[in-house]
């Protein structure tokens, strides 16, 4: 294992020995659960006899151990069979109650890790659920590691341990939602022999520039917080203060990043625009692979609520048959893009079939900011003109700028905003954006990511926290002004580079150069894919703040990242300053 990336030293904290999702204890061993078997009173019901193999040792090649839980169908036992990897932290069998989010607990049997497939729903379909404790991870041995190679490395090793088991048909796919997403980047970068098709559901692509430091300012609340969770007997990498250290873009953080140039696997990708942590990573995993055969869904609702869906569950199916048994099922047909559109009052349009993604008939139209009357409009202001908020205030909502459309439009895809902007307080800015969907009368509206027909009777909007599970607000971006450097992504070969779109950007995040007090400074902002219905009458309004403008993903983030203390930001407009919006429009 690499303790340091060139000369950046790997810090380590210890991992939390409180085992908080154990419910049954370690002890290597082979037993049958009968049909009808439950783990609660309260939790599905298995359908039929599973054989589960429990703490099975998977030896990696630097003679570090793990342990896995094997569940297979038993009335298939003898037979050679394909096997279901989901990697992840989060504990072999522990899961989570997600009846808050539109999951009965009723609809999962506790055998599955947290936001992976059931084996109680996929072993009936005949397949084999290896489910490992990643390294460092409760009894499994070694010091843990936050995603990076090292991960993909263990996860090639998995799969060709797995390969070589007797029940094997040496068919092997990666699965899951979120981290078990993200780490597939890694793992089918090292193109472990046996692995024949990913299904990353929803998971980050670049940690440091879409997560843990998205456009340049550290953001390291939610990892603090889930990173205390992590279970197990020794170490664990310490990111919150790898990124207090090293605030900028060094070797460490590049590790950090998958080689989606290198995954030519079969994939299936899940999206949605809901997530606060893997729009972006879903998009650009699936968009910039090199896989021939790959397949993107974008979803209206949230991850954990699709993922568990009967419909969901069958269309994975239908994938993993067709590349790991070989069936001639007719998935090869299946429209390569499916896209999820929000209306926000009223509901969604939900998977229709699109020639790419965004699709190719998207108009990139420019709408340029008035801050005189508060207008975006197609020609730029006739007069120089600007306004200010206060960034250091969460009662300050920013500058608004509003569009009102003429006839049906489709925002669809990735934004960017051109943005003339000052401070005469201090030398830098943390400067964040959001593309909002107003009605008919100007109000700004939100989007329920869970259907009220999957809440509790009764449930009203005033009912549902203020945060990013259920509520959504609308695609954003964020920028701090001293690392606005954009550049050509070098990771992008001359092939990717031509499926990239007009509002897409990079930003190296290498240097940080301070802006002198009062001077404007230009600041290029990328804005997260966006997929949002407006009818004749309705407005889109872009918001300009010094704070985060969507729900946190839990209440303990609220108001919680780290700002710089700069007072009054200045947006300018006009023909000096011609501030834009550029947005993926389709019109009827």
């Amino acid at each position: 294992m690499a303790h340091k990336f060139d000369d950046v030293e790997v810090m380590y904290t210890n991992a939390n020995p409180n085992f908080h999702d154990w419910w049954i204890d370690f002890g290597p061993s082979k037993r049958i659960l009968p049909r009808g078997w439950q783990r609660d009173p309260d939790r599905l019901a298995l359908k039929e006899d599973l054989i589960w193999e429990k703490d099975v040792e998977i030896p990696m090649r630097d003679g570090v151990k793990l342990y896995a839980d094997i569940f297979r169908p038993a009335k298939l036992d003898g037979q050679k069979l394909p096997a279901l990897l989901p990697w992840s932290p989060y504990g072999k069998t522990g899961t989570v109650n997600m009846s808050h989010i539109g999951v009965p607990k009723s609809a999962l049997s506790g055998l599955e890790k947290f936001e992976a497939p059931d084996p109680a729903e996929w072993c009936p379909r005949g397949y084999v659920l290896v489910q490992p404790d990643s390294r460092g991870c409760y009894n499994s041995e070694g010091d843990m590691v936050m995603m990076g190679t090292q991960e993909g490395r263990d996860g090639y090793d998995t799969i060709e341990w797995i390969a070589k088991q007797e029940w094997s048909n040496e068919s092997v796919a990666l699965v899951g939602n979120s981290w078990l997403a993200f780490t597939q980047w890694f793992i089918a970068a090292e193109q472990p022999p046996h692995l024949k098709a990913i299904a990353p559901w929803e998971g980050i692509g670049d940690f440091y520039r879409e997560s843990i430091c998205r456009g340049g300012i550290p953001n390291y609340t939610f990892w603090d917080l889930l990173t205390d969770k992590l279970n197990g007997r020794n170490k664990r990498e310490d990111i919150v203060a790898m990124i207090q250290k090293h605030p900028l873009m060094n070797k460490y953080w590049e590790d950090k990043k998958p080689r989606l140039q290198d995954i030519k696997v079969p994939m299936y990708a899940l999206a949605s625009y809901s997530s606060g942590l893997h729009t972006e990573g879903s998009i650009r995993g699936w968009k910039y692979s090199s896989s021939s055969e790959k397949w993107l869904r974008i979803h209206p609702t949230q991850e954990w609520f699709d993922i568990y869906t009967p419909e969901a569950n069958d269309d994975l199916q239908r994938f993993l048959d067709h590349y790991l048994l070989g069936r001639d099922n007719g998935w090869e047909v299946t429209p390569k893009v499916r896209v999820s559109l929000l209306r926000y009052n009223a509901p969604s349009i939900s998977f229709r079939a699109e020639d790419n993604y965004p699709p190719n008939r998207a108009q990139y139209e420019t709408l340029y900011l008035d801050a005189g009357n508060g207008a975006l409009q197609s020609e730029v202001a006739s007069t120089n003109a600007s306004v200010s908020y206060n960034s250091t205030s969460w009662q300050d909502d920013g500058a608004h700028f509003t569009y009102k459309f003429d006839r049906y439009t489709e925002l669809c895809g990735f934004s960017k905003a051109k943005l003339f902007m000052s401070c005469n307080d201090l030398d830098d800015m943390d400067v964040y954006i959001v593309i909002r969907k107003l009605d008919e009368d100007g109000n700004a509206l939100i989007n329920y990511n869970i259907p009220f027909i999957n809440q509790k009777p009764g449930t009203k909007p005033a009912d549902i926290p203020s945060i990013n599970l259920y509520k959504y607000v609308g695609p954003t971006g964020r920028l701090r002004a001293s690392k606005r450097e954009t550049a050509e992504d070098p990771y992008l070969t001359d092939e990717m580079r031509l499926r990239q779109t007009p509002t897409e950007l990079w930003y190296p995040h290498y240097k940080s150069e301070k802006i002198p007090t009062g001077q404007v400074v230009e600041l290029d902002i990328a804005i997260w894919p966006g997929g949002i219905v407006f009818e004749a009458g309705e407005s889109l309004r872009f918001e300009v703040k010094g704070h985060e403008p969507i729900f946190p993903e839990f209440e303990p983030l609220l108001q919680t990242q780290e700002t710089l203390n700069v007072g009054r930001h200045i947006v300018h407009t006009g023909p000096n300053y011609c501030s834009q919006i550029i947005v993926p429009l389709i019109r009827y």
